[in-house]
């Protein structure tokens, strides 16, 4: 599907007047996107734990410091996953996962506008359920909090003034502790790639 979008959005590139790219513009960058995640489902406990991977909205804003340089802060509701141990369904949570990056921006005058970031998530877990016979048999917890880094690579193609479409990957570190009646029984790593697709408008 990106590879299609990246065709789509080059040939956009290449008809866009130049004009789009000179347009004056402040420093408020605010995105709107279509975001997949993909969980890297790395599992220490030998319960199989996996979760589910999933389409969701996400926005963010980016606030440029000079021309080149960029602070990037993106932000989403809390999203819900289904939990799996060797396929099986055990129970669910939810997950908050707010970003912020610091992104260096390589043109930033030009139609076709690449970059690459680096920065740190934070990760709030809730909402977290588990199965009666789970409950019963393993008294189940897992920690609440995780701090990670994040990665990102992206590009901005100039479709109206003041106008982009974005493409953006990802992989952030998301992880957390599992424990069984109170006692730590492994590490799991959901450590995703988050590839998305969206617009953005210049302030």
């Amino acid at each position: 599907m990106f590879k299609k979008i990246a065709i789509l959005a080059a040939a956009v590139a290449a008809f866009a007047a130049p004009t789009l790219a000179s347009a004056e513009e402040g420093p408020l960058l605010v995105r709107v996107r279509a975001l997949n995640l993909h969980s890297a489902n790395k599992d220490s406990t030998g319960l199989g734990l996996t979760v589910n991977n999933k389409t969701f909205p996400e926005i963010d804003f980016s606030y440029f410091i000079t021309p080149n340089v960029a602070a990037e802060l993106i932000l989403t509701y809390p999203q819900k996953h289904t939990v799996y141990s060797n396929g099986t369904e055990i129970g669910s949570l939810k997950h908050l996962p707010p970003t912020l990056t610091l992104q260096y921006h390589f043109l930033p005058t030009g139609t076709v506008r690449p970059y690459v970031g680096a920065g740190v998530n934070y990760t709030n877990f809730s909402g977290v359920h588990f199965a009666p016979a789970v409950e019963t048999a393993l008294h189940p917890g897992i920690k609440h909090n995780s701090w990670g880094l994040a990665w990102q690579a992206g590009l901005d193609i100039a479709i109206a003034k003041n106008t982009y479409l974005n493409l953006d990957v990802k992989k952030v570190d998301i992880q957390t502790t599992i424990y069984s009646s109170g006692a730590e029984a492994g590490k799991f790593k959901v450590n995703p790639t988050l590839a998305s697709v969206g617009l953005g408008w210049r302030f």
